[in-house]
């Protein structure tokens, strides 16, 4: 995956190898349909390296969920002895695979996180602190939803000498947060943000309930997300591959 802001310096360079007399000529009978999305590889993966601080490092992990087509994001620091994890937006149906998946990678699950009150799955956050009872569950306080530690913007998760920073993004519903890895140089890069169903791919989520609005989720867009990749490079992970959500 390529921060955004990239393409705009390719998209000149196609267009002038599209027009350009040796391009390649598309048959009449090709098909013009897209093509399905699937889950990032060149990240689903990866190990991020960090600035000053060598010794810690964020493992990465992307998983899919295809009933609800959610996208689950697995993030550790295995710079620490006992690799404290985070998990983003489980889903129920897949517990025991993203269990296992911690267990085989010798991970210690301390938190269990939702950007939102989903509506289309059911969140897997209770499932697993039954599972593993040392795990605490997170989501936003505006969410008004019930959990171990309710979260407001400009909070810091901590996972080892890791953490996430909480953005107050609401839009599609009024309690959506965005999580930031964050920015100081001992800290992963490049910045990942992880934006639930308010920014999803080619699309955002939907404003018509819980509390949706679409002035803030454009407000939220441009001042939460927009500005990090102005900034910085940034990788915007979304939940979700639907459209309508």
């Amino acid at each position: 995956m390529v921060p955004l802001r990239i393409y705009r310096h390719l998209i000149p360079q196609l267009a002038a190898a599209a027009r350009s007399p040796s391009a390649p000529k598309v048959a009449a009978s090709a098909s013009c349909a897209p093509r399905p999305i699937s889950p990032l590889p060149a990240l689903a993966m990866a190990a991020y390296g960090t600035g000053a601080c060598a010794d810690s490092k964020l493992l990465f992990r992307q998983l899919f969920e295809k009933e609800s087509s959610t996208y689950t994001y697995l993030l550790a620091d295995v710079g620490d002895p006992e690799k404290p994890a985070v998990l983003i937006d489980p889903v129920d149906r897949t517990v025991d695979r993203d269990l296992n998946l911690i267990k085989e990678l010798g991970l210690k699950l301390i938190y269990a996180m939702n950007t939102h009150v989903h509506a289309d799955h059911v969140t897997g956050t209770g499932l697993i602190k039954t599972k593993l009872p040392g795990a605490k569950s997170v989501i936003s306080k505006a969410s008004g939803a019930k959990a171990d530690h309710s979260v407001e913007h400009g909070d810091k998760i901590y996972f080892g000498k890791l953490f996430l920073e909480v953005r107050a993004t609401p839009g599609h519903t009024a309690g959506c947060v965005t999580y930031v890895t964050g920015d100081s140089p001992d800290q992963p890069s490049p910045r990942m943000a992880f934006t639930g169903d308010a920014l999803i791919i080619r699309a955002c989520g939907r404003t018509d309930f819980q509390g949706g609005s679409s002035d803030q989720l454009y407000q939220s867009v441009h001042s939460q997300r927009f500005s990090l990749y102005r900034r910085i490079p940034c990788f915007i992970l979304p939940m979700t591959t639907k459209v309508s959500r």
